[in-house]
């Protein structure tokens, strides 16, 4: 027997609604149905982002810190922050050094008495704004040296796409998740599918499981208790 010989199978949007749609018993004909399949799988990619952390999303950015100024604006479609240090000597093989900054919460931020004071950064702050985040670092850099904040952001999955061409921002691992997922949606608005939305949510949901438990960290874990001393 011979195969193929290739492993590059994708779908566009126009197939996925496609499959989508014959998943619940229709067929797509109008620009109205490929309209409303791509809102729907606008609106069920967003929910993804709520889901948890989308490996492939995972993105390192970096800001360099003014001194004196202790706000700075991430990009408009990130979604949080999951990693972050104080870079110092940056792009020097000799002094390039990534030490750790603690994120707190609104609450900490709010009772630190002097939010002027000046030195190494040391904790931050993640406001997540509607329009882009933003974070603020404390205390506010000092002019002692440049400090760049380094981060690992989880940024939004894009947008279906306006054509039907488009082929989708996931990995190959979560079509079947995608197809499953768009078809629970358009049986919520097709006539004559809401028979099946019941079979395509329960198929949605086991497709979903079987692609975001792949699609996690695979590294070893190891745990450290943190020790404090009372002097």
């Amino acid at each position: 027997m011979t195969t193929s010989g290739v492993a590059t199978f994708n779908m566009d949007l126009n197939e996925l609604v496609e499959e989508a749609m014959a998943r619940c018993g229709a067929e797509l004909r109008t620009g109205w149905d490929l309209r409303t399949a791509r809102t729907s799988m606008n609106l069920m990619l967003m929910d993804w982002a709520s889901r948890g952390i989308n490996m492939w999303c995972i993105e390192q950015g970096s800001q360099v810190l003014t001194p004196g100024t202790n706000t700075y604006t991430l990009p408009a479609d990130t979604v949080d922050l999951i990693e972050h240090v104080i870079r110092t000597g940056a792009g020097n093989v000799s002094t390039q050094t990534d030490l750790t900054i603690t994120r707190i919460s609104v609450s900490t931020y709010s009772s630190i008495p002097n939010k002027l004071q000046s030195a190494r950064p040391i904790q931050v702050y993640i406001n997540r704004q509607a329009d882009a985040p933003q974070f603020t670092v404390w205390p506010t850099p000092d002019n002692s040296q440049t400090y760049t904040f380094v981060y690992w952001r989880l940024r939004r999955i894009q947008d279906a796409g306006a054509g039907g061409t488009y082929t989708q921002d996931i990995p190959f691992r979560f079509l079947n998740a995608l197809v499953a997922g768009l078809a629970y949606y358009l049986s919520m608005k097709i006539p004559g599918a809401i028979e099946r939305m019941q079979t395509l949510k329960q198929q949605y949901d086991e497709a979903w499981e079987l692609a975001s438990t792949e699609d996690r960290e695979k590294a070893a874990a190891r745990f450290v208790p943190r020790q404090m001393f009372i002097s």
